[in-house]
């Protein structure tokens, strides 16, 4: 079921307010622990935690910011504001990871000078590595139920605090036993990971924001939820993009080129209603309306298109001055052509040689108007 946007910013912030609470807890024992046990890998551990109730501050603003409605400034809402705080948090992980694997060949250098430790780091790292992983499979589960890429972004950054915390409870275990080297190895493989998780997320944000489209298999089903709509003769041109966990939708509809204006807006209402209701994820559908599909084979206008004022004013050249002007004209631009339906009383219409004389008329003077392919006449019934 399709959560609101209140009740997905509402359960966004109650997620990031349990990841706030659980890094703050980790940070105050871990400075603690790690002061205590000479465990100065531990300290570090704790000033990446502390960072870490930044970027949650920014998840919280984010998540309120992102809910606010459309205004006159931001007339598509403030969605992408999550994305851009996605994209921060996939710089941070890259951070991150270049100073794991600085400070591992920093390690690897000076294994030997590491100070005596005390055991109870060991268990602290343990009981921080649980608590980190455990907030990456709530934050995760939270993301996929609200299709959230910034919780997504969020959870895995707990999960690269996860691994920096192994890494300091391998580090700590293996000064223990005496073998120094293991702590800077574990720290280099970590932070490669990490770095690719941050490049990962990063690039993901930044294909949303330059209006990347959704996938291929995403827009086929689209497509045909388009082309299922009653009065819709074909799509083209069907674009998307995401905004956040939305998406938005342009397509041109081609329908058939003589119906009302009034008919062709209903058709384009009907496909917006229908995408929307079924695809969850899309916010909207600006429809285009086509008369003819113009884009398998490109149309040459035979000259300068007339409009409807100055085709009026070459109607008593057609049809002659005796001729009344008619009571409706509908006018249809078709393969670069015009074609005209006139209206007239059909009393006057048919009267005895009427059409013969009109139709003798307009076979000698349609020739000096290529513009005009046809004219049509029609009598009209007084209500």
């Amino acid at each position: 079921m399709p959560i609101d946007d209140v009740q997905r910013s509402r359960q966004t912030q109650q997620v990031t307010l349990v990841a706030m609470a659980t890094n703050l807890t980790l940070t105050v024992f871990q400075l603690i622990v790690g002061l205590f046990s000479n465990a100065f890998s531990l300290v570090a551990d704790a000033m990446h935690t502390l960072s870490d109730l930044l970027t949650d501050g920014l998840v919280l603003l984010a998540a309120r910011k992102g809910a606010d409605p459309a205004d006159a400034n931001h007339p598509y809402g403030h969605d992408r504001i999550e994305t851009v705080v996605s994209m921060f948090l996939g710089l941070v992980l890259v951070v991150v990871g270049c100073g794991f694997l600085w400070s591992a060949g920093v390690r690897i250098q000076g294994a030997d000078a590491l100070p005596p430790l005390h055991p109870v780091a060991l268990w602290m790292a343990l009981a921080t590595l649980a608590a980190k992983e455990a907030l990456f499979r709530y934050t995760l589960a939270a993301s996929r139920r609200l299709d959230s890429r910034m919780l997504e972004a969020n959870a895995w950054h707990a999960r690269t605090d996860a691994a920096s915390s192994l890494v300091v409870a391998i580090g700590i275990g293996g000064g223990l036993l005496g073998y120094r080297f293991v702590e800077p190895l574990a720290a280099a493989l970590v932070g490669f990971m990490i770095l690719r998780m941050g490049v990962m997320l990063a690039a993901a944000a930044i294909r949303e924001l330059v209006d990347t489209a959704v996938s291929e298999e995403v827009v086929n089903k689209i497509r045909d939820t388009i082309a299922a709509t009653p009065g819709a003769r074909g799509v083209h041109d069907l674009r998307t993009r995401r905004m956040a966990h939305r998406i938005l939708c342009d397509a041109h509809v081609l329908v058939d080129p003589r119906i009302s204006v009034s008919e062709g807006h209903a058709i384009a209402e009907a496909v917006r209603l229908r995408v929307c209701r079924q695809h969850a994820n899309v916010q909207d559908v600006l429809v285009h309306i086509d008369a003819e599909d113009d884009l398998d084979v490109p149309v040459i206008p035979v000259g300068p298109m007339p409009d409807r004022q100055t085709l009026a004013g070459w109607l008593p050249g057609l049809l002659g001055d005796d001729t009344p002007a008619p009571k409706r004209m509908l006018v249809h631009h078709l393969g670069g052509r015009v074609e005209l339906e006139l209206f007239f009383p059909l009393d006057w219409l048919s009267a005895d040689g009427r059409v013969a004389q009109l139709n003798a008329r307009l076979k000698a003077h349609l020739p000096t108007h290529p513009e005009i392919r046809a004219v049509r006449l029609h009598g009209l019934v007084a209500h």
